[in-house]
């Protein structure tokens, strides 16, 4: 056959459902040359995004938290690029490599959309502008220096307000990504104080705010009790059914008016799909994702796929099925069946059919809580089965064998203080920017919006 008559499968996204669909593509196609698949990422590696909280606070070599997407996909082709436009009518994807004046373009027979999703911040006024996320492993660092330089700056603070409000953090969102960057930070940040002459432990104040009723409402509710007690005995304040009403630079407003003065404001308000799914003419969820049928097809669009944080995928009961990171890796088994099935004209395809197996919650201090099936684990068994299945889902043994380490020189040693300079890459972007030609009106809003990873909620 011709070279020109070649199918393509083209991936969009590098996270748990772009990576696994790949690798299982490759498993599934590995005889057939007559396919080309193609997966583009704005990182060249693969986050394991449960493992952004030990990076963040220094338990982890930030290097150890993520693979090589080059090196784990041994047949796929890999792009490391910006999305610029998707236009799925002349089946067509826009991408830009870092530093290129010139835009490619990718043709496809089959487009998977794995495009992840950002934090929620239009959930609250003033969050988009003011709030830390915690979504990609820029984030964890950043946090991780913003939260170092508060202490630095508390150190040689005269004034009791502003020392005060450098010792105050505050997450907002009490979910499972909230829960977690709580617990972590209620052991990272007395330990980093330590360090510091001027600057007590009992001084720093750390909130977890809660629209909602409860914290955790993914637990029932004497799992969630015991999410709060283990919290609030690690120093942090719990504040549910209180709704944020804005955010300011330096300070969260309360409704009722109450205004908590912080230099340092985090959120885990949810997971809202990547901007580049909202310029697609695609049907989408109540919440912006891209609709799909059982099969992980799009609607009324063939030949296109969307799997993990940005899809809407219906379960037997009709709601769809949570952007948790443990769907994403089976949605990716069944994408990559569907989709050989298609290319060899196979008109029965496989419905994506699964049951929650359990669910996992780190809360610091070698603590943890979480269900597996009927079984229901707390305190040091809950942390350890979290750290040990997020440890045998990260590619590549390498990568396993460097984390064992870093935990276990972790158990002998305090966190370091030290800060990862970012200021390079922050002027590198901005070179980057200032020399790249002027947006085309048309693409629309989301035109150079960034990959995202696919999911990030710390789930089994």
């Amino acid at each position: 056959m011709a070279a020109s008559a070649r199918r393509h499968i083209l991936i969009l996204g590098g996270g748990f459902g772009g990576l696994y669909t790949a690798k299982n593509l490759e498993r599934t196609l590995r005889a057939d040359d007559k396919v080309e698949i193609t997966l583009v990422s704005r990182d060249n590696f693969f986050v394991m995004t449960p493992l952004l909280f030990e990076a963040s606070s220094g338990i982890l070599d930030p290097r150890h938290a993520v693979a090589s997407i080059r090196t784990y996909l041994k047949k796929t082709n890999f792009l490391q690029a910006e999305i610029e436009r998707i236009d799925l009518d002349a089946r067509r994807v826009l991408v830009r490599v870092d530093g290129s004046q010139d835009a490619r373009e990718l043709a496809y027979d089959q487009l998977v959309l794995a495009l992840g999703g950002t934090t929620n911040t239009r959930l609250v006024p003033g969050a988009a502008e003011h709030v830390l996320t915690f979504k990609t492993m820029g984030d964890a660092i950043f946090v991780r220096n913003h939260c170092i330089q508060r202490f630095e700056r508390a150190d040689v603070e005269t004034d009791p307000a502003k020392k005060r409000a450098a010792l105050t953090f505050i997450v907002i969102g009490a979910g499972f990504v909230g829960v977690e960057l709580a617990g972590e930070l209620s052991e990272f940040l007395p330990n980093v104080s330590r360090a510091y002459r001027n600057v007590s432990a009992s001084e720093i104040r750390l909130l977890l705010i809660e629209a909602g009723p409860r914290v955790a409402p993914e637990f029932e509710e004497k799992m969630a009790a015991y999410i709060v007690r283990k919290l609030t005995q690690s120093g942090v304040e719990i504040r549910t059914s209180t709704p944020v009403e804005r955010i300011e630079h330096d300070r969260v407003i309360l409704k009722g008016g109450e205004a908590i003065v912080a230099e340092t404001i985090t959120g885990a308000m949810g997971v809202t799909p990547s901007p580049l799914v909202q310029a697609l003419p695609v049907e989408k969820s109540r919440k912006g994702a891209v609709a799909t049928d059982a099969e992980l097809r799009v609607k009324d669009r063939p030949g296109v796929w969307a799997i993990g944080d940005c899809a809407s995928i219906p379960s037997p009961d009709g709601k769809p099925y949570p952007p948790l990171a443990q769907h994403a890796l089976r949605e990716a088994k069944v994408l990559a069946h569907n989709i050989a099935a298609t290319l060899r004209g196979e008109k029965h395809l496989r419905p994506f059919i699964y049951e929650t197996k359990g669910l996992l919650a780190s809360l610091g201090h070698h603590r943890g809580v979480g269900r597996i099936g009927k079984i229901r684990v707390y305190g040091f068994i809950g942390w350890w089965l979290r750290r040990s299945y997020y440890l045998f889902q990260m590619p590549q043994l390498s990568r396993r064998v460097r984390i064992v380490i870093d935990w276990t020189v972790q158990l002998f040693f305090r966190n370091d203080v030290v800060q990862l300079d970012l200021q390079r890459e922050r002027d590198a972007l901005r070179m980057t920017e200032t020399q790249r030609p002027p947006a085309d009106d048309t693409r629309g809003p989301a035109a150079t919006a960034a990959l995202q990873p696919a999911s990030s909620n710390t789930a089994t």
